[in-house]
């Protein structure tokens, strides 16, 4: 029995989880997840990782290894590292078998990722560090409109006449939501316009990418319906053939790909492959 633990360690939340490596598939054991709150980053890398531990039923010196992604280089119990895109695109191919790429939509970038069936990345778009598509920005929204994370999405898909959100700078785009409040524009509008918005940026860079029919949601951002809900209407009316799909583990995809290349990495220092 191979144990091994991905963590993805990301800017706004870190995400953990332990696999049993089987002769079909990995096993997913258990999950653990924190948000990054300041403080001592790798205490709360340590926290989410003892919560997938306990999660698991696992002990950590059962783990044979232990891999690192996003932002998780300096994580001192770490056994090895992966990129962030090679485990975002093979942790989407565990979640959803027959995609072609994953949109990682995250808390400061959006990426695309095409990948072949083995997970081997074939090519990948991402947003400029200042774009207003990203996770962070509408958690700075939700606060200013007080509302939760949670409310975005059904209040998005209540919208009826969205106000459109032009500029691609966070800074100018939340500026441009304080004017749309101070006009009158109601909380379900304004959210559905920033989703339009968001939406439409990302399917740019899926058109960029090449990518084509089934496409993998992953980050933090795929629990979001009203984004979902907003790619797919944005994807009709552009003719670009998508079929989107999130898991309700996509925001694991990237520590689930760590997991899974820990694996493989602890049976190639063994000489198993």
């Amino acid at each position: 029995m191979l144990l091994t633990s991905g963590i993805d360690v990301g800017s706004n939340a870190i995400k953990a989880v332990v696999l049993e490596e089987t002769s079909a598939a990995p096993r997913l054991l258990g999950r653990g997840k924190m948000k990054v709150r300041g403080g001592d980053l790798n205490e709360v890398v340590r926290a989410a990782f003892e919560l997938a531990l306990k999660s698991a039923n696992v002990r950590e010196d059962q783990l044979a290894y232990i891999a690192t992604t996003g932002e998780g280089e300096n994580v001192p119990f770490r056994t090895g590292h992966f990129y962030s895109m090679t485990c975002h695109a093979r942790g989407g191919l565990y979640l959803v078998p027959d995609a072609v790429a994953a949109l990682d939509v995250g808390a400061l970038h959006g990426k695309v990722i095409r990948m072949d069936p083995r997970g081997k990345v074939l090519g990948y778009r991402m947003t400029s560090q200042c774009a207003s598509g990203s996770g962070q920005f509408l958690e700075n929204i939700t606060r200013y409109l007080g509302i939760t994370l949670e409310e975005i999405g059904p209040l998005s898909q209540r919208g009826a006449n969205p106000e459109a959100v032009s500029s691609v700078c966070a800074v100018l785009a939340e500026t441009d939501v304080i004017n749309m409040v101070s006009r009158g524009i109601s909380v379900p509008n304004i959210l559905k316009g920033i989703h339009l918005s968001m939406a439409g940026r990302l399917l740019r860079l899926v058109r960029s990418a090449g990518a084509e029919g089934r496409v993998v949601v992953t980050g933090g951002l795929a629990a979001d319906s009203g984004l979902l809900a907003a790619l797919a209407q944005s994807a009709g009316e552009l003719g670009i053939a998508l079929d989107l799909v999130a898991h309700p583990d996509s925001s694991y995809a990237g520590a689930l790909g760590a997991g899974i290349w820990g694996a493989y990495r602890q049976r190639k220092l063994a000489g198993k492959v």
